[in-house]
């Protein structure tokens, strides 16, 4: 049997996980500003393998409005250029030879109000993961009852997992109430 201590570690650590994953997500929806992390999905064929594009090029943001990729061998230009392309950016890049400039448009209203809805999704996607980890928690702890945990021991476990749960169901919506914000300054 185990103690209260490793079953609310348990709970809170899946909690925190599931922060990770929803700051990771919302990390990847275009605001407007150009962040390098919006091309970490995508994938260059290089040499016969598929790797991704830090890979092979140096990323950076020499402005809020544009990321500049230097591929380090002259002829992956145009393997990158195709990559984005066909990603689902949705934006077009322009090469000098040397350098790939993507320029990172500004989002009209109907667009920011559609990404705020798909941040919202991500959103709720992380609270399930929240109340999942809390359910399991409770559910071990009523199963600790019966294999001989005291019952006040169990209580307060459950009253522990709900603050545990209310403080990361908060976090959750400040991290969403934070990319909103994010999107919708023009």
């Amino acid at each position: 049997m185990q103690d209260l201590k490793t079953y609310l570690n348990e709970a809170e650590e899946m909690m925190e996980m599931a922060i990770m994953h929803i700051e990771d997500e919302l990390a990847h929806i275009r605001a407007g500003k150009a962040d390098i992390r919006l091309l970490d999905g995508i994938r260059v064929d290089s040499y016969g393998s598929v790797v991704p594009l830090n890979n092979v090029a140096s990323v950076s943001t020499p402005d809020a409005r544009t990321i500049a990729i230097r591929p380090w061998d002259k002829s992956m230009v145009r393997v990158i250029e195709k990559a984005i392309i066909d990603s689902s950016l949705g934006i077009m890049p322009e090469n000098n030879g040397e350098i790939i400039r993507i320029s990172i448009p500004p989002l009209t209203e109907e667009r920011r109000k559609q990404l705020v809805k798909q941040c919202s999704k991500e959103v709720e996607t992380a609270k399930i993961s929240v109340r999942n980890a809390r359910r399991d928690c409770i559910d071990a702890l009523k199963k600790a009852v019966k294999e001989g945990m005291p019952e006040d021991v169990q209580k307060d476990g459950e009253e522990k997992v709900q603050k545990l749960h209310d403080k990361f169901i908060k976090k959750v919506d400040e991290v969403f109430a934070a990319k909103e914000k994010e999107i919708m300054t023009v």
